[in-house]
């Protein structure tokens, strides 16, 4: 069955970087749409970033814009988050997602296959 394992979670002071990894296994995801989304405390899950597959072409909305960068690594069947100049408001839980096809690619509800999730805490 489809596994996404997220991993590189931890505490960083502000200003500092992460690398979040998301491990995907199971079947192919040559035409997915792999996808970032985090969740505050307290606050519904929101979009962060996705990039097509097929194509390695990404999209972000909102704080990621200018801050974080998706990418992909096709050998590893891996996808990546690198977060820069992180912010305490970046903190929460941050999930891997994947869909074949999404009407929408910002929506959560579109994502079929989610991870577990890892934690992401910014001191000030």
């Amino acid at each position: 069955q489809v596994q996404l394992v997220e991993s590189g979670g931890g505490l960083v002071e502000a200003g500092g970087s992460l690398r979040l990894s998301c491990a995907a296994s199971g079947r192919t995801f040559v035409d997915d749409v792999m996808a970032w989304f985090r969740q505050a405390s307290g606050k519904e899950r929101e979009f962060v970033a996705a990039i097509r597959w097929a194509s390695n072409s990404p999209w972000y909305e909102g704080p990621a814009k200018g801050r974080f960068t998706i990418s992909r690594d096709t050998a590893k069947n891996t996808v990546y988050l690198q977060m820069n100049s992180l912010k305490p408001e970046d903190t929460a839980v941050y999930y891997c997602a994947s869909d074949p096809d999404p009407a929408r690619i910002t929506l959560r509800e579109e994502y079929d296959y989610w991870g577990q999730g890892t934690q992401v805490t910014v001191s000030s």
